[in-house]
């Protein structure tokens, strides 16, 4: 088999080199990538150079960057080893992240979806990771509190890893439905004046929710759930005289609820189930001077036993590369952050 390039040959004189030999060759072309594009990013990523032999890599670099690069193509090609694919999320969490060491915390090993050290969310569709250490703790909060708070900027996993976390405990049977809101805020009064029935007013300000839902479960099995009740999606204001038992609950854009509704959203908590609000403060889009509910949240219920509060940085954004440099940038220009 020809040798793969994918950098000019390196001096070897002036830096390290280590071959790692990979038995299955299917599942290192897997590894590789289409292209050798999978080499290439933990090349940029890590400031090494790679070159494919055969069944072999030959990683060049200094001794640290080198041995970390080759930690990733191991923790990689263990992950095909055991059956899993592998997506360019994958990569990029195990490059942010990096293989888990031996002995994890005995909190996390109490969860069932920790299998060596990591975090797993199993729903209908797919398997879902976390990709930062701060979408790993925050997932670990939602399944070890009754109530949990996910607050940071746009793109970093919080609505998303909740409604997965949701799903896992609905498959699972730890709850018996799944009730999903958000404030119809860009909507206020001129909702009557849309066309159609209330459904189809409020569906737009819903869709990132239905979104998250398609990705977790067969569009078949979501409809029905959905026509059952035991999946639904409603405005912030459609919650209110409720009691919520037996649910696992998410409330998300939470910045945009005024304090009375946060208030009134977080005593609808009922027996057995679990609440996971999420919001960005940076986007209230509430009037001028009306305090967001989410703000008054995180003074008064900071401290409380059963609730948590997890928090991500541009850092922990997982879309484009860009996004988390547009949100740095804003960030840097606003003299309130």
């Amino acid at each position: 088999m020809s040798t793969t390039t994918l950098t000019p040959e390196p001096d070897h004189s002036a830096i390290g080199e280590e071959v790692i030999e990979f038995p299955d060759n299917f599942l290192l072309i897997d590894l590789c990538g289409e292209h050798d594009r999978n080499l290439a990013e933990i090349e940029r990523a890590m400031g090494v150079q790679i070159l494919r032999r055969g069944n072999q890599l030959a990683v060049f670099g200094e001794a640290e960057p080198r041995a970390e690069a080759i930690e990733v193509l191991r923790a990689l090609y263990a992950r095909l080893e055991g059956g899993k694919g592998l997506e360019p999320g994958d990569i990029d969490r195990e490059l942010r992240m990096g293989h888990p060491a031996e002995g994890e915390s005995g909190a996390e090993r109490q969860l069932e979806m920790f299998q060596g050290g990591r975090v797993e969310i199993k729903t209908r569709k797919k398997l879902v990771e976390p990709r930062t250490e701060a979408q790993k703790a925050y997932v670990t909060s939602l399944f070890q509190n009754e109530m949990a708070f996910g607050i940071g900027p746009a793109g970093t996993g919080k609505t998303y890893l909740a409604v997965a976390v949701g799903v896992n405990m609905f498959i699972n049977g730890m709850v018996d439905k799944i009730i999903l809101s958000r404030p119809a805020v860009e909507a206020g009064e001129k909702l009557g004046y849309l066309p159609g029935d209330m459904k189809e007013k409020v569906d737009p300000y819903m869709q990132p929710l239905y979104d998250a839902l398609n990705d977790f479960l067969p569009g078949k099995q979501l409809a029905k759930l959905m026509e059952e009740k035991k999946i639904e999606i409603a405005p912030l204001a459609f919650m209110r005289g409720r009691t919520l038992a037996n649910a696992f609950v998410v409330l998300d854009e939470a910045q945009n609820a005024t304090s009375m509704q946060m208030k009134m959203f977080l005593t609808r908590l009922g027996e057995g189930s679990r609440m996971v609000i999420t919001g960005d403060r940076s986007q209230v889009d509430l009037p001028r001077g009306v305090t967001s509910g989410l703000r008054d949240a995180e003074r008064l219920l900071d401290g409380i036993k059963g609730i948590s509060f997890n928090y991500f940085t541009a850092k922990d954004v997982v879309r484009h590369p860009l996004v988390a440099a547009i949100i740095e940038a804003y960030e840097a220009d606003d003299p309130a952050s």
